[in-house]
């Protein structure tokens, strides 16, 4: 049986990696990244939807409500927080001026209305689950062929966006905020497991490494541990995006860094905005690094440490 397990967990880990290098194997051109963008968008509203129907099949619901929300505050309040207080300790240690880029400007709006969005959408599909009778319910690989095109669809974006491999690897500062937020949000996934008897250590750690990426989170730890879980997983990480989008313009004149490891994973594209308009065209190289390692990083840890246990 553990053997089983973990060649099962050996082919969840290649296909979410798989999709994500054939997306940057494949010709990059504007207007299949244009594309792909769009149908990203559209993606993560339907995977949101089919959570919520996963949701609404769960036996109980009702009476666990009270523990989602602890969970969800708790584990939130560790992930945010412990990448926070290390990134602004960072900053206090080894103090970053930033430097020119040659970046352009960042045009899009940011607005807490696609959260809010995000969040109906689960709703939706909470409600749609309720009345849809079992016959109509989705096949139970619906949700892995999701994830398969929405990792190919981030490595088109990713392509098409024009970042080199060498670009993210020879920024130093990129690098040193990804290894300490990877570390610190870890270890708080750590003390999340110690706080709670029925989290694993091997689970706390798996719930924590999302970095922002609910659509993915949600769907790993579903498989992993149940629709409870992936709930969890997915209000915590729109909850940093939430924070990202209230507390970045205040800490970016103090602490450039801190500020950028807020957005976790969406530092890339939903809060590179805020994190230009509030730190100018010369913060922009650093949270493209950070984004682009932390965006590689997020799924292999997620899938790596829930087949652990």
């Amino acid at each position: 049986m553990p053997y089983f397990e973990n060649f099962k967990s050996l082919i969840t880990l290649v296909l979410v990696l798989a999709p994500l290098f054939v997306g940057f194997a494949l010709p990059s051109s504007p207007t299949r990244t244009r594309l792909a963008d769009k149908m990203l968008s559209y993606l993560v509203y339907v995977i949101l939807t089919l959570i919520g129907i996963e949701l609404s099949q769960v036996h109980g619901l009702g009476a666990q409500v009270g523990s989602i929300a602890l969970y969800v505050l708790v584990l939130a309040a560790l992930t945010i927080g412990s990448g926070l207080l290390a990134l602004i300790a960072l900053d206090k240690w080894l103090p970053w001026h930033a430097r020119s880029g040659n970046h352009q400007a960042i045009q899009h709006k940011v607005s807490i209305r696609g959260s809010l969005i995000q969040v109906v959408c689960v709703a939706i599909g909470f409600g749609i689950g309720q009345v849809l009778s079992p016959a109509w319910l989705p096949p139970e690989n619906t949700m892995t062929v999701l994830l398969m095109i929405l990792i190919l669809l981030v490595g088109i974006g990713l392509k098409g966006s024009g970042i080199t491999l060498k670009e993210v690897m020879i920024n130093k500062r990129g690098m040193q905020v990804s290894l300490v937020f990877t570390l610190s949000v870890v270890a708080s996934g750590m003390i999340f497991a110690l706080l709670f008897d029925e989290v694993s250590v091997t689970q706390g750690m798996a719930l924590s490494a999302g970095f922002g990426w609910y659509s993915l989170s949600a769907i790993v730890m579903t498989d992993a541990y149940g629709a409870i879980w992936g709930s969890v997983a997915l209000f915590n990480d729109l909850l940093r995006e939430f924070a990202a989008l209230l507390f970045i313009p205040l800490f970016m004149r103090r602490y450039p860094s801190a500020a950028v490891g807020l957005g976790g994973a969406t530092s890339l594209d939903f809060t590179l905005p805020i994190i230009q308009q509030s730190g100018g065209l010369s913060v922009v190289p650093l949270a493209i690094s950070f984004g682009f390692i932390i965006n590689i990083v997020s799924p292999v840890l997620m899938v790596a440490l829930s087949a652990l246990g």
